[in-house]
């Protein structure tokens, strides 16, 4: 349920990588330039970067969450009795989705980057995404507020296996899941006060905050005919919620529908390697656009953020 900082520190991971690498990752991007059937052709120093990367990210997301959510004493192992589908109606659920399919990603992508067979990379960012959704809800099975959420674990492992699914399931060119966040109230400050008077959350803890955070699925029906503008169905949380015996309680989720676009092919024309590996990321965050709330209540917003 708290997995959000997964998709955080990867995009830092992310960040870190590619950016010594951007000339020499256009096959990275561009899945018609690959032959699947290539053999592995593992250049070291790449695989070294990337190995040591990912180690440096992995033991500074668990210094992190370690010191934010981990910090009580642990005790015996126990699955979640049934509080991480209140917590945040679920909308936890696109965190752990999204993180998952982040992490999976850049997996794979840093995998070929290192010469590994395209195929065998993809199964392993499977593999990375669904190790660390383990790893953190074996966190939470020790926690003694928490448990081992089945529920976040089966919404992080199904994330692990989108970008495997956008290579080689055809339907999927239609689709794209999205992720926006902008600071609408300070409920979730507020909240964390109640709940935890002499550990208040920092301003930067954003990564909890789903009451201001949204999940997107994206459709473009139109995209054989060459039209790259998508239907967006949104998920998230009001700000109605309240703490009763440490948790989290109330609150109701927000339905919305909004126009979306494929960046990767809107600024087609902008092709360098560079810009194929920044539509490819900025591509997971939803372009503010015209937007309809249709539940629980109804209003439009000119521009959603």
């Amino acid at each position: 349920m708290k997995s959000f900082s997964n998709s955080f520190f990867s995009f830092l991971f992310a960040l870190f990588v590619f950016c010594g690498s951007f000339q020499a990752q256009t096959d990275t991007i561009n899945n018609t330039e690959i032959d699947s059937t290539q053999q592995n052709r593992i250049k070291p120093y790449r695989l070294a970067l990337v190995g040591g990367s990912f180690a440096g990210m992995l033991g500074v997301s668990y210094w992190y969450v370690q010191k934010m959510w981990w910090t009580e004493s642990t005790g015996r192992f126990s699955f979640d009795s049934g509080r991480d589908l209140v917590y945040a109606k679920n909308v936890d659920k696109g965190g752990h989705f999204f993180g998952g399919m982040i992490v999976a990603d850049i997996t794979q992508s840093n995998l070929r980057w290192s010469g590994l067979k395209e195929k065998n990379a993809h199964w392993y960012g499977v593999a990375n995404g669904v190790l660390l959704q383990f790893g953190i809800e074996m966190k939470d099975a020790f926690a003694p507020f928490w448990g081992f959420s089945v529920h976040d674990f089966a919404a992080g492992t199904a994330g692990s296996f989108v970008p495997i699914l956008n290579r080689y399931w055809k339907p999927m060119e239609y689709i794209d899941f999205k992720f926006s966040y902008y600071p609408k109230t300070k409920k979730y400050w507020e909240l964390v006060r109640e709940q935890r008077p002499s550990d208040p959350a920092p301003w930067y803890a954003w990564q909890d905050d789903y009451i201001n955070q949204t999940y997107w699925v994206t459709i473009y029906p139109l995209k054989s005919m060459g039209i790259d503008v998508g239907l967006s169905f949104g998920y998230g949380l009001d700000d109605s919620q309240y703490i009763e015996n440490r948790t989290k309680m109330g609150g109701r989720n927000e339905f919305y529908i909004s126009f979306d676009y494929d960046l990767e092919k809107v600024l087609k024309h902008w092709d360098t390697p560079f810009a194929k590996r920044l539509k490819h990321s900025l591509n997971y965050i939803k372009v503010p656009s015209p937007t309809f709330k249709i539940g629980p209540t109804t209003k439009f917003y000119p521009l959603y953020f």
